[in-house]
Formats: structure tokens, sequence, C-alpha cells
């Protein structure tokens, strides 16, 4: 789904060993120890000087249609971040280069929270209006973080 929105997909790891992962280019944390925001802070590095589109790797009912919606809405702000009732989704959301310096700022000064990261940003919130036309069962966001949501998920319904 990623290869027919962007041109080059990057993985970014902590992990400095891997080269390369089924074709992806691989892409080791620029400021290791960093936690998640350290992996935005070197997706927005790595994609420059275009928008990069962060997608965490435990989402697997995001669909091409609503990422599309969120590249759309990217033009003029920092950051295109949704949010649900349950809160932002700060790894599901587009990053302009301009975000990369107020991060590397947070990750130097030990503030690695990556929703508190949104404060220094000029964002545009996909608030739920906006999502629940691509999400008519609840379940874009859904996160697959244990063996019991794995087996969850496979019982959920697909759409793409």
């Amino acid at each position: 789904m990623l290869r027919e929105l962007a041109g080059t997909i990057l993985l970014v790891t902590a992990n400095r060993e891997r080269d390369e992962v089924q074709g992806l280019r691989v892409v080791s944390d620029l400021l290791p120890g960093a936690g998640p925001l350290g992996g935005l802070y070197t997706a927005i590095r790595a994609a420059s000087p275009a928008r990069a589109l962060v997608v965490a790797c435990d989402m697997p009912f995001l669909t091409a249609p609503f990422l599309r919606r969120l590249v759309a809405a990217a033009a003029g702000v920092d950051a295109v971040v949704p949010r649900t009732a349950d809160g932002y989704h700060p790894l599901c959301a587009v990053y302009a280069p301009s975000a990369a310096e107020p991060i590397r700022r947070r990750i130097e000064s030990g503030r690695l929270k990556v929703i508190d990261a949104l404060a220094d940003l000029r964002v545009r919130e996909i608030g739920p209006e906006e999502i629940a036309p691509y999400d008519p069962d609840g379940i874009l966001f859904f996160n697959v973080n244990t063996p019991d949501d794995y087996q969850r998920a496979l019982r959920l319904p697909v759409r793409r």
C-alpha cells in the first residue's frame, strides 16, 4: 500500500546492523537512545527535502485513501496529525522538514514524549469527523502490540 503513495519507503530502526529489509531503505536512528521521537526525527531528516509520511509498523488497518487525505492536508504546516476520541496519533502523520529542528531540540533536552513534541509545531489536526468516512469499522488506528492483539486483528474486517 505504501508503495503507491511514496517514491521511497524508509524503515527507521535502532538496530544499526540492518542494511536491507525486503527491498526497503533501512535508516539507523540519527540520535540513538531517543526512542520513538528519535525515530520520528530520523524519518523527517531522511525524507528531506520532501515531507515524511510516517506510519508505525503496528497499524495494520491503515488505508491508502486515508493516508492520501493526510498528505493532501500537509501544505503550510509542520505536521498533519489525526486525532480520535482516544487522542492524537503522531506516528501516523505527515511531517514537513521544518519539524526536524524543534524535535531535535526536544531530544537534546531529554523531553522524549512524542505527543508533547506537537506543542512546538504548527499542526493541522484531522479530527474525528474527518476520519469517520475512512474508518467505518473504527479500526483504522488499531495497534498490534501483543499476541492477543494479533489474534483479535485476524478476526477484524479488512478494508483497503
